[in-house]
């Protein structure tokens, strides 16, 4: 009675185990078709939009595009001044402001767009007034939405200097900025541009500093947010759709750097005539050994070489094409007596090789090559040479770069292959809480519902996608899809031939084999403890355990025939190898 109660709980386990994993299959099965439903059910019916409602933020520049654009923004006729070349361009690109027509999250929200594909942009806002930011954190931040993509092309905006200039001339590339920041994609090039102009204080001059390793822009025809903060203490810090991406210090991030050196190499310092910087060279006393041969060759006939019992000398390698045929307009008074094209001998393809045999080269092991001294340290090596230090006569040292010049006006001077490049919510101020605010009344708000939009609008994948069989499978692709599949396929089978399902999918039985293994020693440890179980049980025991092993032993079996079968391919491969290399390069007779 002991035994029939162990064995039925065992039983009970075992089949409660199997209907756990076929619950799994269905389960995943069923929600993976309740989520298709959704899905399909989410992209028929149409996503919600919101109403544009502009910002009550306050800031010295904020700019959403409402219908006064145009008394704000002036495009530009300028020319655009190249310095490489004497040719000038027009800056003939048009804007406009409108709805985007790509990914529209928000009704009613319009933004700056560029109209024109391979064309130079420009335009320009003045502020109401100068914008100072010395002693105060400066934010910068705007929406960039690349509706055609960016294949190569700018997106940046410019923060352009207060002077005369800024209001007596119109904007173009020569027009004296601050502060360039934004994305700039052309071809390996991807970066989000920080370049601020910095005045030296010696000079009055000003140079360009150059972020180093910027930050990737995002390519994407969603919509993007820039945001640039730079703070009083001279550090700075870049997000891209709220994400920080870089942040550091104005004195040590950028090139050339704010402040020059304060010892330069001496312009006047030559190096000797005698000094000696080779660190090392041939010995001056080595000698070439007396047994050193630099006339061997290379390779030498190898003479325990035999020539192949196959091998067809008296065959040629290459024989008259039997199939050709003169053609109709041969003339054989004006043309020549007309040759068939010759044609490799098909005998030789089933032969180790045609025509006279000639012995293979191999290496040569008395072959040295010319003999040549070698190296050793140069007593007389005094070190690399450089000249010495003095006193920069240019060094100054700023140790507040984030006081910028005043700004007047903000900029937008690009020249783009795409088109439809449209600009939004351009916050220009002193508060990041601001800034952060200005992007949960926008950007957040239209992220999501541009992604649900995007997702939507995706091709479903097609059938040829999808593979149309358990055995198509590769587990590497999808693990848990990969198991699922062959025990749900492994339980089909066993419905109807236990036995066909084990050896259609091993994996699968050898897995269930040592599982019940396990459990059933589990479960005589729990029932017997350590006293020592009956002949029937330990019979039953060793029957599952056998079993277990009988599926592990075909799993390992079906893998060692798919071995040997790779193998013996290889195995005719390296023999056709070997059989070609003893073929004799010589001409056939």
């Amino acid at each position: 009675m002991r035994f029939n109660g162990v064995l039925t709980s065992f039983l009970y386990t075992s089949a409660a185990l199997l209907g756990s994993v076929r619950a799994d299959v269905d389960v995943d099965d069923g929600a993976e078709a309740s989520s298709t439903t959704l899905s399909e059910s989410s992209t028929s019916l149409p996503i919600e939009k919101p109403t544009f409602t502009p910002s009550k933020v306050k800031a010295p520049f904020f700019e959403q595009f409402t219908d006064d654009w145009d008394s704000r923004w002036q495009p530009s006729h300028a020319k655009k001044q190249d310095s490489k070349t004497d040719e000038d361009w027009a800056y003939v690109g048009t804007w406009s402001v409108e709805e985007p027509h790509v990914l529209k999250a928000i009704d009613g929200d319009k933004g700056l767009v560029v109209k024109n594909p391979a064309a130079h942009h420009a335009i320009s806002a003045k502020f109401d007034k100068k914008f100072d930011n010395k002693g105060k954190t400066l934010v910068v931040q705007y929406e960039v939405k690349l509706q055609n993509g960016l294949e190569c092309g700018g997106a940046y905006l410019k923060l352009l200097r207060d002077n005369k200039k800024l209001h007596a001339e119109e904007f173009s590339n020569a027009s004296p900025y601050v502060i360039m920041f934004g994305p700039d994609k052309c071809g390996a090039t991807n970066k989000v541009h920080f370049i601020f102009q910095h005045k030296n204080p010696k000079t009055g001059e000003y140079e360009e500093k150059h972020l180093k390793s910027p930050p990737m822009a995002r390519i994407t025809k969603m919509t993007s947010l820039y945001t640039l903060i730079v703070n009083p203490d001279q550090t700075y810090e870049i997000r891209v759709d709220g994400e920080k991406m870089k942040n550091g210090s104005l004195l040590e991030d950028f090139t050339p750097s704010v402040n020059p050196e304060k010892e330069i190499d001496d312009p006047n310092d030559k190096k000797p005539e005698d000094w000696v910087d080779e660190a090392r060279i041939p010995d001056p006393d080595a000698t070439k050994p007396d047994d050193w041969d630099e006339d061997a060759p290379y390779e030498i006939v190898d003479t325990e070489a035999t020539k192949p019992d196959d091998w067809l000398e008296d065959e040629p390698t290459m024989i008259p094409d039997p199939e050709a045929e003169k053609p109709e307009d041969w003339d054989d008074e004006e043309d020549g007596d007309w040759i068939p094209p010759s044609v490799p001998n098909p005998k030789c393809e089933e032969a180790s090789g045609c025509g006279k045999w000639e012995p293979p080269m191999k290496k040569n092991p008395e072959y040295k090559g010319k003999w040549s001294a070698p190296y050793i340290d140069n007593p007389a090596y005094q070190g690399v040479w450089k000249p010495k230090k003095i006193a920069n006569p240019d060094y100054f040292e700023d140790k507040t770069p984030a006081n910028f010049e005043p700004m007047g006006a903000i900029g937008f001077e690009i020249w783009t292959m795409q088109n439809d490049i449209l600009f939004d919510n351009i916050y220009i101020g002193h508060s990041i809480e601001d800034a952060e605010k200005v992007k949960r009344e926008t950007y957040d708000i239209k992220n999501p519902i541009e992604k649900a939009e995007d997702e939507a609008n995706r091709p479903k994948p097609s059938d040829d996608d999808v593979p149309k069989s358990p055995l198509d499978l590769k587990f590497m692709d999808d693990p848990v899809h990969y198991v699922r599949e062959k025990v749900q396929l492994f339980i089909e089978i066993a419905k109807n031939d236990p036995v066909e399902a084990i050896r259609f999918v091993p994996e699968v039985a050898g897995g269930i084999g040592v599982v019940a293994v396990t459990l059933l020693a589990v479960i005589l440890g729990a029932v017997f403890g350590g006293s020592k179980a009956s002949p029937e049980v330990q019979k039953a025991a060793d029957k599952v355990k056998k079993a277990a092993v009988d599926a592990k032993d075909q799993a390992i079996n079906a893998t060692e025939q798919a071995v040997d079968a790779a193998a013996s391919g290889a195995d005719k491969v390296q023999s056709e190898v070997n059989k070609r290399t003893t073929r004799s390069s010589g001409p056939a007779e």
